[in-house]
């Protein structure tokens, strides 16, 4: 036999085995027993009685000793019937998430089939539930992704939609839907995003609510992403697109709806004083620990803080002496514009022992701890002279930088060696002539710091911050005037590079959690302590050079029992100050913001202070305040420094053109200062500045990319201890 004729009878024996027939017929009948199995767990799956959302339990707060701080957990719920929601508002919900709602029988196959093979192949999960479906998932079950739960949710989502109107079902969705900010349901939602009840809502506010549904922690107008607000935009316009499509809005109606941006987040009732900027603070370091935020709203959670009792008090006291007691909030509009924060953290474990959010929670949401909008202005200084000894770094004419180098401190000197043109202008537009780099730190000579900065190269510098642990943003460039600490920090960002500096360079994260439990689970705590970032030397010598700053620089006012290294700082026309410094037990960092009612940044000039409410006064004050009290009085505490021995120090600088003479002796290399009493009560106060800084418009075109008119911060701290 051939072999052609043996694959021929070969093909013969499978035509007849796979028939059209047949294979039809094998169809039919895996249809048959698909229906027959479906339909027994039909049968089998009763609809259930509520989830345990229902009855969500509080989350219990504590402090470091276990005593409780806060409860929250209660929901934010008030379930309103659907005849007190506008039809437009009802009608938007269903044009965002399922318009086939009303004539659908709860369940689409084809959606959900399409949202699990998305998902199976790793194209990234996609919504293909109805809205009885999510319905049946928010009231029934659980928000589990599990192929177990996805078929519960459709057997029972059939019976809902023939047992219940279709009007109970949309009412019941509505109610139980989550739209962020601790808002379960549309009247807790109109209240938190409007201020307005369910039932005055319009059909614009509507479909943003019903947009919401989707992603409410990255669509929440007042604390989303560029990327975020473009993403929520598009929804709404989408909602709104689709119901002109199904005939419920006039297309002419539409195309005047303009994005109803919603208010500003506001704490839930019982968050009053503190306790509001701590409990979120924890819930965020929570979810950037991959615990989502639903799951931390639907309670069950034993959540203990760092946070030291008897310090936050102590803190919060400080603020109340230094900066409240002295403001009239209620009668003078400048006066209410002074915002205060402060976050305080242990340098050997990385823990947050206390922080100041603001005047209160309710009143003022929020954080001035943690927001990053202000500019930690000269505060960064010695992030730039931490880069310089780390990398070794020379002068243009080929100089070692070290404490002892001398740089021409003259104001408005350009800056040599920069591809973009630079002459920032010092406080009061004083030159000072050659002056060690030591000198220029105790008086915040913005001229030196500007040079340095070229001489070690901004992108050095920039990642040395990184490092230390500030944090990237928009406004974080590589250009000389980074120097003068233009771009956004938190005073969190600030004790977090301080930390690493007090560490010896050993990197601090700090953290606020120190446990969180739940019944069916715990977070996986904070790594705060990270590895060696910049050489023990470099972060000791830039300590030592602080501690000249203390001891008779412009942070004169944070000195007391105890050694102390820190630095002031005062950003373009006033808008903050800020004193950072610590001990070898403590690091903090103080600010001072100015912020309208509408949050617009202004100035803070003649609010707590007549004149300029610079970092040396208000803010080293509070910083001190706190630092004696948290400490019990004073310590004994010494600073273990390992500093750059091989910083050469230059003979000392020909006295300058101004009538002060630069300092005769720098700073020892080794050992740490003697802590220095209090200045006397009978002090001098210099000459107040001016409020704005102007920058001379460079010789030639430049290619810096910051717009021309952008003024650097002046420091503004320039004020050294009188003679005792």
């Amino acid at each position: 036999m051939g072999r052609t004729e043996r694959q021929g009878k070969k093909g013969g024996r499978i035509r007849r085995l796979f028939t059209w027939k047949k294979l039809l017929g094998t169809f039919f009948v895996g249809c048959l027993l698909a229906m027959g199995a479906f339909y027994a767990v039909y049968l089998m799956v009763p609809v259930p009685v509520a989830n345990a959302q229902a009855t969500m339990q509080s989350n219990v707060y504590k402090y470091a000793n276990g005593k409780i701080l806060a409860r929250t957990g209660e929901i934010n719920r008030e379930i309103v019937g659907l005849e007190k929601i506008p039809l437009g508002v009802q009608r938007a919900f269903v044009a965002a998430e399922n318009k086939t709602f009303y004539k659908d029988n709860g369940v689409d196959i084809k959606g959900t089939t399409r949202a699990a093979w998305s998902t199976v192949s790793g194209k990234g999960k996609q919504g293909g539930s109805t809205i009885t479906q999510q319905y049946v998932k928010n009231y029934y079950l659980s928000q589990d992704q599990t192929a177990t739960r996805k078929l519960k949710e459709i057997v029972i989502a059939l019976k809902v939609d023939q047992r219940m109107k279709k009007s109970e079902i949309l009412a019941g969705y509505m109610n139980t839907s989550y739209y962020g900010r601790s808002a379960y349901g549309i009247q807790a939602a109109a209240q938190s995003y409007y201020g307005i009840d369910a039932s005055k809502l319009n059909v614009a506010q509507g479909a943003y609510l019903a947009s919401l549904l989707q992603a409410p922690n990255q669509y929440d107008w007042t604390s989303a992403t560029p990327t975020g607000r473009k993403l929520v935009e598009e929804r709404w316009s989408y909602t709104l697109d689709n119901m002109v499509e199904e005939g419920w809005l006039d297309a002419t109606t539409r195309a005047t709806l303009k994005f109803p941006v919603p208010q500003k987040a506001k704490a839930a009732p019982g968050m009053e004083g503190q306790r509001g900027y701590l409990v979120e603070a924890a819930n965020q370091e929570l979810m950037r620990q991959g615990i989502r935020e639903e799951d931390i709203k639907a309670g069950g959670w034993t959540i203990t803080l760092n946070i030291d009792e008897k310090k936050q008090k102590a803190l919060v006291k400080a603020v109340e002496r230094q900066l409240e007691a002295k403001l009239d909030r209620k009668g003078d509009k400048k006066d209410a514009t002074v915002q205060a924060g402060a976050t305080s953290v242990d340098p050997k474990t990385g823990k947050v022992v206390a922080m100041y959010g603001g005047i209160g929670a309710t009143e003022h949401w929020t954080s001035n701890a943690t927001r990053r909008d202000y500019q930690p202005a000269s505060t960064f200084k010695p992030i730039v002279l931490a880069s310089a000894l780390e990398n070794d770094a020379k002068t243009q004419d080929g100089r070692r930088i070290g404490l002892g180098t001398v740089y021409d401190g003259d104001s408005k000197r350009p800056v040599v060696g920069s591809d973009v043109p630079f002459a920032p202008e010092n406080e009061d537009d004083k030159s000072h002539g050659p002056v060690t780099v030591q000198k220029a730190t105790n008086k915040s000579i913005n001229s030196v710091y500007a040079q340095m900065i070229v001489d070690v190269g901004p992108g050095n510098v920039k990642k040395t911050a990184l490092d230390l642990g500030m944090k990237d943003g928009q406004d974080f460039g590589e250009s000389p005037a980074m120097s003068l600490g233009t771009m956004g920090a938190s005073t969190w960002d600030m004790a977090a590079v301080y930390a690493t500096l007090d560490n010896h360079g050993v990197k601090v994260t700090p953290t606020i959690v120190k446990t969180a439990e739940h019944k069916d689970r715990k977070a996986d705590p904070v790594k705060p302590i990270g590895d060696q970032v910049i050489s023990r030397e470099a972060a000791d010598t830039v300590t030592k050079a602080m501690t000249g700053v203390v001891r008779e620089g412009s942070g004169f006012r944070a000195a007391g029992d105890y050694a102390a290294a820190g630095k002031t700082g005062t950003s373009e026309n006033n808008r903050s100050a800020w004193f950072v410094g610590y001990t070898p037990e403590l690091v903090t960092a103080v600010g001072l913001f100015g912020e309208d009612p509408k949050g617009n940044q202004v100035t803070l000039t003649d609010t707590i202070n007549a004149g300029r409410a610079n970092g040396g006064r208000t803010p080293a004050q509070i910083w001190g305040d706190y630092t004696t009290a948290a400490l019990g009085g004073g310590s004994d505490a010494r600073f273990d420094l390992e500093t750059d021995d091989a910083s050469v120090v230059e003979p000392d600088p020909t006295p300058s053109r101004t009538t002060e003479a630069p300092t005769s002796t720098p700073p020892p290399t080794t050992g740490s200062p003697d802590p220095t009493p209090p200045p006397s009560s009978t002090e001098t106060t210099p000459p107040q500045p001016t409020d704005t800084i102007t920058i001379p418009p460079p010789p030639t075109e430049t290619t810096d990319p910051r717009p021309p008119t952008i003024e650097p911060p002046a420091d503004g701290d320039d004020e050294r201890r009188p003679p005792l």
